[in-house]
């Protein structure tokens, strides 16, 4: 008897349908699957049936999760919920025991899971990679391999990025340059933000062989969510150029950079562009510019095709202008 009723129990536990979040919205549909994150106005659901969903907040009714989720109402501080259960339209019961509260959705700003050390850690990243190998009349070797990661918590964003390019032909080296970056902002409103940055660049075959950019100033975040970003920032920098030749340029200049990407049909495309416009403020040079725009096709979660063009143009410097292009196409990967 004892045997049989175990039986019996482990078949109904398994049988059991296994526990999903749920979503209801305002226009009466009823959503279920797994809430991976809410941030910037959009609730991201993953789900067996349409895969990742971006819901509009505001037109979420209520909502249910047995997760463990940190619910936070401003920048600072957030509540570890055990539960989330379903309350009257636009309002949400954070279950933590005997002490359950219920919140309106709308002083919401964001639902994540909680992590270990820094609970309202958002980080995500990617590494991009394009190697070429030709072996005929002319061979030809071409590297290009680059990543960028950000880290947000609270009112502060990390950003750090780095790329290292070289093409050989015949054993003769045409390209061959890195640079890093690391940037860090401090939001002082949800979209205001003031950026502080140090860039560095070396080149082992153009006259130009390193730059070195210390820049601070504002930047207005303009959306960041599920479905892409787009940030514009305005900077006053002091640049550092060193050439080949011993001779050396230091100046003072404004920039303009931006940062946009954005996700089409479904998540399965992204449409990207970053760079920098610069107006030395003298004579060292006229402008520079340093840009890309690509195209990634995402094969998984987390592996993606790319295509994407560099332009990298300094004009009208006293020793050597520089004027580069390159194409390239390859495998990534994300986070």
């Amino acid at each position: 008897m004892y045997s049989r009723a175990l039986l019996s129990l482990v078949v109904a536990s398994l049988s059991a349908p296994a526990l999903a979040d749920t979503v209801w919205m305002k226009n009466g549909d009823r959503l279920t699957g797994t809430i991976k994150v809410f941030d910037g106005g959009k609730l991201l659901l993953e789900t067996k049936y349409g895969g990742s969903i971006a819901l509009d907040w505001k037109q979420v009714k209520t909502l249910e999760s047995d997760q463990q989720l940190l619910v936070k109402q401003d920048a600072y501080t957030g509540e570890h919920a055990k539960s989330l259960q379903p309350a009257e339209e636009g309002k949400v019961t954070l279950a933590n025991g005997e002490a359950p509260k219920t919140v309106e959705l709308a002083s919401i700003e964001q639902i994540l899971k909680p992590k270990p050390v820094v609970e309202d850690l958002v980080w995500k990243g990617r590494i991009d990679a394009a190697l070429d190998y030709k072996r005929a009349e002319k061979d030809t070797d071409n590297y290009d391999i680059g990543f960028k990661t950000t880290a947000r918590h609270g009112r502060w964003r990390h950003t750090a990025e780095g790329e290292y390019n070289r093409d050989t032909q015949n054993d003769v080296t045409t390209n061959d340059n890195w640079s890093a970056e690391y940037a860090l902002d401090r939001f002082i409103t949800d979209k205001w933000f003031w950026q502080g940055r140090f860039d560095y660049k070396r080149d082992h075959v153009e006259d130009l062989q390193r730059q070195r950019t210390v820049g601070t100033g504002p930047g207005y975040q303009f959306w960041d969510d599920e479905l892409g970003a787009f940030s514009l920032g305005s900077l006053l920098n002091r640049t550092d150029y060193q050439y080949r030749d011993g001779g050396k340029d230091d100046f003072y200049s404004v920039a303009l950079k931006w940062d946009y990407n954005r996700y089409l049909i479904g998540k399965r495309f992204e449409f990207f562009t970053n760079g920098e416009l610069g107006k030395p403020l003298g004579s060292v040079a006229d402008y520079s510019l340093d840009a890309e725009l690509g195209l990634r096709y995402k094969l998984t979660d987390w592996a993606s095709l790319n295509v994407k063009a560099e332009k990298n143009v300094i004009s009208g410097t006293q020793d050597s202008d520089l004027d580069k292009t390159r194409y390239t196409a390859g495998f990534g990967v994300s986070w």
